[in-house]
């Protein structure tokens, strides 16, 4: 191994210096790593500020006297930056607030469930959940769940079974009325995902309960069919 690595040291000395005297005889320039460097004048040092008055750039480094420029940290101003003075968007009170614990229901009126219904895009022979209608574009997302409501409860005769999130009173009245069945069930943001792409779970996960009181007393609450809730007893 010694020996190979010291046949390699003397062969390349006298390789390159074959090559640059070939390339010295035909009068070309021969470019090494050793000799490679950009062209006069591409690159230039950056101004180093502050290193003295023989610098021309020492004391205020080019900044001038005293000012808002002169001072450290005056970068780009912001586009609502008003020289300093209490900008617009400070001074114009605040109103409303955001609920950290709102829901945002998707709300499905009983004219559209019995148009998809008619036309064929939805089978009401069959139980009809959310992915259901998620997947025959009655709704067009899910958010936090789907709401029922009543907007041509008067017209709606077909009896169906209809699993959503929630429903108005007139929603629930009507569907009854038609010989039809509703239940309000609670969803979680995992389990919306798990009814809605079952296809991307390996195993479909365990469905949590309410925990939030409003949503305990909602869900238990026959008058709301909700899934927790008793039957009353005939």
């Amino acid at each position: 191994m010694l020996r190979a690595i010291s046949l390699t040291a003397v062969r390349t000395p006298l390789l390159s210096r074959g090559v640059a005297s070939a390339a010295s005889q035909s009068g070309k320039t021969v470019f090494h790593l050793a000799n490679l460097a950009d062209n006069p004048g591409a690159v230039s040092e950056r101004t180093r500020v502050g290193r003295g008055p023989g610098s021309g750039k020492g004391k205020t480094a080019g900044r001038g006297h005293k000012g808002q420029k002169a001072r450290s940290g005056n970068g780009k101003p912001t586009p609502w930056f008003e020289g300093g003075q209490t900008p617009l968007v400070k001074r114009l009170p605040k109103r409303g607030f955001y609920n950290l614990h709102g829901k945002e229901y998707q709300e499905l009126n009983l004219d559209r469930l019995q148009h998809w219904i008619r036309s064929g895009r939805i089978d009401s022979s069959q139980p009809i959940t959310m992915k259901h209608l998620l997947d025959s574009r009655c709704i067009h997302k899910i958010e936090d769940g789907v709401k029922l409501l009543s907007v041509g409860a008067e017209e709606f005769d077909i009896p169906i079974t209809i699993e959503v999130s929630r429903a108005s009173q007139k929603a629930i009245e009507a569907i009854e009325k038609a010989g039809g069945k509703i239940t309000t069930r609670y969803y979680n943001s995992l389990g919306l995902r798990a009814i809605t792409q079952p296809e991307k779970f390996i195993e479909i996960p365990k469905f949590a309960a309410p925990l939030r009181k409003e949503d305990i007393k909602y869900y238990t609450d026959f008058k709301n069919r909700g899934y927790l809730a008793e039957q009353p007893q005939q």
